[in-house]
């Protein structure tokens, strides 16, 4: 008897399955909305008195920064966005406009900062998975603005982290 319920089960899935209606055993995900990016705009260009410091790795030659100004904890969408200043040892500056989308480990870089204190959009401005960035956004992530992978709640959060060198809710997966 158990076998006959079994057997009719899985004819029962299978019928389902070939009229593609398999809410019933997964769930209905159908009513939700996909994820959508929210209208930004580009913020000031970064000021050196407003920039923190940020700890990347011991092998970094270079000094990062974030613009505290900048920092916008993305409450519609669930994207960070900041402005990093990257100065190298051999003494040139980098500054783009950058957004990290905690949930899904993804990163967009919308501009770059030009010599003359303008913004120039990125011509390459797709998200990309983090996995495959420079580390110094990945630290930026798992360390200050996604703590446990979820966006930091406010700007004052994420100002907070980079000062106290670290976003105090995450969790030391090393710990036991």
């Amino acid at each position: 008897m158990k076998r006959l319920l079994a057997c009719l089960l899985v004819l029962l899935a299978h019928q389902m399955a070939q009229a593609g209606n398999l809410d019933f055993l997964l769930g209905d995900d159908k009513d939700k909305d996909p994820w959508k990016e929210s209208d930004y705009k580009l913020p000031l260009f970064p000021q050196d008195a407003n920039l923190i410091e940020f700890y990347v790795g011991p092998t970094e030659t270079a000094k990062f920064y974030i613009d505290q100004n900048s920092i916008d904890a993305g409450h519609d969408d669930g994207v960070v966005r900041y402005t990093m200043v990257v100065k190298t040892a051999g003494g040139a500056t980098n500054i783009s406009y950058e957004g990290l989308y905690c949930d899904a480990q993804r990163l967009r870089i919308y501009a770059t900062g030009r010599s003359d204190g303008t913004w120039s959009e990125a011509r390459d401005s797709e998200w990309k998975a983090m996995a495959g960035t420079n580390k110094r956004e990945q630290a930026l992530a798992r360390n200050y603005f996604c703590p446990n992978f979820s966006p930091i709640y406010s700007a004052k959060e994420g100002i907070r982290a980079l000062k106290l060198g670290g976003n105090p809710d995450v969790k030391n997966i090393d710990s036991p």
